[in-house]
């Protein structure tokens, strides 16, 4: 048990303010000398051992009625461990500027408001905790130490702004399990290491503006299974390996605008995720996959060319999409059905930019197809709806054997597989006309000379391209000559090809609405 005669003058200071909550400010006023980065050499006039923080804070000095206990402590340096674990602590406690020699736990303790800020600490470890209030650490170094949050319960905010915290390992942060009543603020916040928050619950929402996470061969955001209102990872976000959503329930805003994801090989996992809003507009494509197999957005917005040349795609549902910017550019590849690849996207022309999108999909896969046509059914843009089916049908030809590729090819020329079917009534009347100016210029030889109707091009020509019925005419004549006569067989021919293609086409289409 320590007596008041074995504290040092800062200690007793400290001893004599804290019955009243008063601030004991040990700095100089000289910021060059202030700086928590340069605590090591302070001397013991600006020392106070961790020993006596603990005591204070475990009710070794009596509280005073008519005010409210509190430890208030800047410019400090505190000598050895502070260890609080499994503690009842009923009083906030506020360092500011102060230099840590060893990590601070408060594993399993239950607490009140906890201010660590602008200092430099080795590490915290409050796993378990419960805080009754906030635990702000804004402005402050946690170097060589991680940040462990593993299960704990905090009823107010997490304040992480402007903090820069280098894990041991891999790990930053560790929060799996954390839950929290406030919200969690980690404006410009700076690791070396993932900050890992698998399962935590987030009713307030998880705030990362302008945020830098270091994990280049890992994770840098693991958040699987999170249930957050709002995640936001806006204004210059920058991740330096993978960010992980999988299975995460967003109900309001999940935002990447104008954020940098840099993973390698795949820089963001949004596998079963569900988001009400899903902003996709980051500043520069990721560099690796974007995976949103299997997730849901209500409302999904995105800029042509936030999207990297690999975007996973199958099973990804939402209830409206918008571009947010458009972008123009000129000349570029196309692909099979004429519409431009890659971020080579005509002005204006939405439907070529998000066929574009759907091919950065790889292989063939129907869905997401079929989930653009029903969102421009949806909104009343049937013949945007058709167009996206017709691109599907392409695509879907290049995996078929070589006798489907013939067949499709020649669907797609007469028909467009049934949603152009006005292609068939052009081939028709080109036919027609070919047959009305050949036949018309030579003499047919008829059956039965001086019986039934006179020879007429056109309507012999008709009968000819209309393989069901007859007009009379194509029974009642025969071409001598082998040109007129092959010519008939051709149109013949061409006739069964055209209905049997609008015949199927039409029933294609019937079927899919």
């Amino acid at each position: 048990m320590l007596s008041y005669d074995e504290l040092t003058q800062p200690e007793r200071e400290l001893w004599d303010a804290f019955p009243e909550g008063r601030l004991v400010d040990l700095r100089t006023g000289v910021s060059e000398a202030d700086g928590p980065a340069a605590g090591a050499q302070w001397g013991s006039e600006r020392s106070v051992r961790a020993a006596v923080v603990a005591a204070l804070l475990l009710g070794a000095n009596a509280e005073r009625s008519g005010v409210v206990a509190a430890l208030r402590l800047a410019g400090a340096r505190i000598t050895g461990r502070l260890d609080l674990s499994g503690a009842e602590i009923c009083h906030t406690f506020w360092f500011e500027d102060c230099w840590l020699e060893e990590a601070v736990s408060l594993y399993g303790a239950a607490t009140r408001t906890i201010g660590i800020a602008n200092s430099w600490v080795p590490g915290i470890d409050a796993g378990l905790a419960r805080i009754d209030g906030a635990l702000d650490l804004r402005r402050s170094t946690l170097a060589g130490g991680s940040l462990t949050l593993i299960n704990a319960r905090v009823a107010g905010e997490l304040i992480l702004t402007d903090a820069r915290i280098s894990g041991p390992g891999e790990w930053a942060v560790l929060a799996g399990g954390l839950v929290m009543e406030g919200g969690v603020f980690g404006k410009r916040l700076t690791t070396q290491g993932g900050l890992r928050l698998p399962g935590a619950h987030l009713p307030k929402g998880l705030f990362l503006q302008g945020a830098r996470l270091e994990n280049a061969d890992g994770v840098a955001l693991a958040a699987g299974h999170v249930a957050a209102s709002t995640v936001d990872c806006s204004q210059g976000f920058t991740a330096q390996g993978t960010v992980r959503l999988r299975s995460a329930r967003i109900e309001d805003l999940l935002t990447f605008e104008g954020a940098h994801l840099n993973g390698d090989g795949t820089a963001l996992v949004c596998i079963a995720m569900h988001v009400g809003d899903f902003d996709f507009r980051a500043a520069t494509p990721p560099s690796g996959t974007v995976d949103l197999r299997s997730a849901h957005a209500t409302w999904c917005q995105d800029s042509e060319r936030a999207w990297p040349e690999e975007v996973l795609l199958e099973g990804f549902t939402y209830g409206s999409i918008r571009f947010g910017e458009t972008a123009s550019t000129e000349g570029g590849a196309a692909g099979e059905d004429g519409t431009p690849v890659g971020d080579t996207m005509p002005a204006g022309d939405e439907v070529a930019s998000r066929l574009a999108w759907i091919r950065r999909n790889p292989g063939y896969a129907p869905q997401p197809y079929e989930q653009l046509a029903g969102w421009y059914r949806q909104i009343g843009h049937d013949g945007d709806a058709r167009r996206v089916l017709l691109a599907k049908q392409r695509h879907r030809r290049r995996t078929l054997h070589p006798a489907g590729r013939i067949w499709g090819h020649l669907l797609d020329a007469t028909v467009g597989y049934g949603y152009r079917p006005w292609l068939a009534g052009v081939w028709l009347i080109a036919l027609a006309l070919l047959g009305t100016l050949v036949f018309g210029a030579h003499s047919p030889t008829p059956v039965k000379p001086g019986e039934g109707a006179p020879f007429q091009s056109f309507v012999y020509t008709l009968d000819l391209l209309i393989p069901i019925g007859g007009l009379g005419q194509r029974t009642a004549w025969y071409w001598t000559d082998s040109g007129s006569q092959w010519l008939a067989y051709v149109l013949i021919a061409a006739g069964w090809v055209l209905t049997t293609a609008v015949v199927a086409g039409v029933t294609r289409t019937l079927n899919r609405n």
